[in-house]
């Protein structure tokens, strides 16, 4: 689990045991941190639909270039339940009050989950687990209102007032 959650600004979920691959998961989450979550989720549907790749940075042994990009693949059972995961951070966060509209995946963590075994006839072979924590925060636009004056490196930090009363005190 993560610290620092803040309760009033957050919204999180936490899939266990989920059986997608940990490699694909782990390029999700490299993919989608720290971007606004409808951004996220656009792109998880066109990977589905197999319109983009996902541009594989870490994971890529072996595989295929695709068009404008290195190594990439379609990973779409992992993309699947990633969609389903953010949909339901988004209830959350909509059940806490929060602007759905602005919120951004602050944290996306997969870990490797618990390994089962598939028993077969001359080997054996342990089953796809993954472990997931999703934490979205909602953040404030910024306004340009608030912007502090630039200052020049010419401009001194004295006040006009000193400024004057040292001059005349030369006279």
């Amino acid at each position: 689990m993560t610290t620092g959650y803040n309760k009033e600004h957050m919204a999180r979920v936490y899939g266990r045991s989920l059986s997608i691959s940990n490699k694909f998961s782990i390029e999700i989450a490299n993919y989608i941190r720290n971007k606004k979550l409808s951004w996220a989720k656009q792109q998880l549907e066109k990977i589905i639909k197999k319109e983009t790749p996902l541009p594989l940075t870490r994971f890529h042994g072996d595989r295929g270039h695709k068009k404008g990009m290195a190594a990439g693949a379609y990973p779409i059972k992992a993309s699947q339940e990633i969609l389903s995961l953010l949909n339901s951070v988004e209830a959350n966060a909509q059940f806490l009050g929060l602007n759905t509209s602005n919120l951004i995946i602050k944290t996306i963590i997969a870990t490797q989950g618990p390994g089962q075994w598939h028993y077969g006839r001359q080997r054996r072979r342990r089953m796809k687990r993954t472990n997931i924590e999703i934490i979205v925060e909602e953040t404030a636009k910024k306004s340009e209102d608030k912007k502090k004056p630039e200052i020049k490196h010419d401009q001194k930090k004295m006040p006009e007032a000193k400024k004057i009363e040292k001059t005349e005190d030369k006279k």
